[in-house]
């Protein structure tokens, strides 16, 4: 199945702010981010579907769901984004919970990486309501150091962005180190996730290439 190529300029924030039924205030954080940043959270907030990719190709792919909400946005060294990615028959124990936190770094946006310190689980679902996460911090997330994924503009319609390296651990599965290699745009993403054993050999993630996450209206 072909990746959509739909990708007409929205107005994002709105679109974020019907999709999680927030205010559009939800959307944006109280600083005044530059522009690349704003398009990067706009377009990463959101529900998220591989559905369709999984249908076509379901020896190659899982059905996931992936949910991500602007959090702690009074706050003015974001913006801060949490997300959640789930098997779609067990959207209530999510596989993959983090907060990133978006930075400008010369023509890049930087996402920087965050695992939840304590009780992940206790957080799953709360994309729903993000407010919840004013009962925590910065101080209660550990950095992924290593993994973050740095995007640049491709053009006006998308970003393409990777992790820098072998930078990134991991040990599941075998591994030593994890890439990720994404691209963004206003109507979903593509989202390469891989670990690397010490001899580079791949032993996890997919091995047909990208997940595509599809907006969901």
């Amino acid at each position: 199945m072909k990746w959509t190529q739909r990708y007409a300029p929205l107005a994002s924030a709105a679109l974020c702010a019907s999709l999680l039924g927030f205010s559009l205030a939800g959307c944006h954080s109280t600083q005044a981010p530059v522009p690349d940043i704003q398009v990067v959270q706009d377009w990463l907030c959101g529900s998220f579907s591989s559905q369709a990719q999984a249908e076509a190709a379901p020896q190659d792919y899982f059905d996931i769901r992936l949910r991500v909400v602007p959090i702690w946005t009074k706050r003015s060294d974001g913006p801060w984004l949490y997300v959640e990615q789930a098997a779609s028959k067990n959207l209530d124990k999510p596989y993959r919970q983090r907060v990133y936190r978006l930075q400008a770094q010369g023509d890049a946006v930087v996402s920087e990486v965050y695992a939840l310190r304590v009780d992940p689980l206790r957080w799953a679902g709360q994309w729903k309501d993000p407010w919840a996460f004013e009962a925590i911090g910065p101080e209660d997330l550990d950095e992924r150091s290593g993994c973050a994924v740095v995007l640049r503009r491709v053009d006006e319609h998308s970003f393409l962005g990777s992790t820098v390296g072998d930078g990134c651990p991991s040990e599941l599965k075998g591994a030593v180190y994890a890439t990720s290699e994404v691209r963004l745009a206003a109507d979903g993403m593509t989202s390469w996730d891989r670990g690397y054993d010490a001899a580079g050999k791949q032993v996890w993630g997919a091995t047909q290439g990208a997940y595509r996450f599809e907006r969901q209206p």
